[in-house]
């Protein structure tokens, strides 16, 4: 194979390199979504309402809009997720009493006691995706993914 063959292959192969990286996130989405969804549908919850809940788990009380603009979510689909979330008694809705037009979202007692199971769900989860990884691969992925988020967030 000449040179100019090999810079082909070779620039031909970082091309599929990088097509994977976009692919291989959203396959770690989609099958993240499918696995979530499969331990939390006996609860009644689906895989959208599931990252409202684990927020509310940090910061219970939370203002509506406020957790739209932290899960990058629009406000239509919170308010349907927050419904659903309501319907099955693990939320409730409350006005805003700095802001009588947005409403706080508290956790119910039901939703409270949702928690550890909840939290086991994602450690198990983290624990398939990290498999085999030592102490130091962990810390490296978390800290690319992190930069990864920051870069798209500034541009978005």
């Amino acid at each position: 194979m000449n040179t100019i063959e090999s810079n082909e292959n070779s620039h031909s192969n970082e091309m599929y390199k990088d097509e994977f990286v976009g692919k291989a996130i959203s396959y770690l989405y989609r099958y993240g979504q499918i696995y979530i969804g499969t331990k939390i549908e006996p609860y009644g919850i689906g895989s959208g309402q599931f990252p409202f809940l684990m927020k509310l788990y940090h910061e219970d009380g939370i203002n509506q809009e406020s957790l739209s603009d932290y899960l990058k979510i629009d406000k239509g689909t919170t308010t349907r997720a927050i419904q659903k979330l309501v319907d099955e008694g693990y939320v409730f809705r409350q006005r805003d009493e700095k802001d009588k037009r947005s409403y706080r979202v508290f956790l119910t007692e039901k939703g409270k006691k949702l928690e550890p199971d909840m939290r086991k769900i994602v450690s198990e989860w983290v624990d398939i995706l990290f498999f085999g990884f030592d102490d130091n691969q962990r810390r490296e992925t978390k800290n690319s993914l992190e930069i990864m988020f920051e870069n798209v967030s500034k541009i978005m």
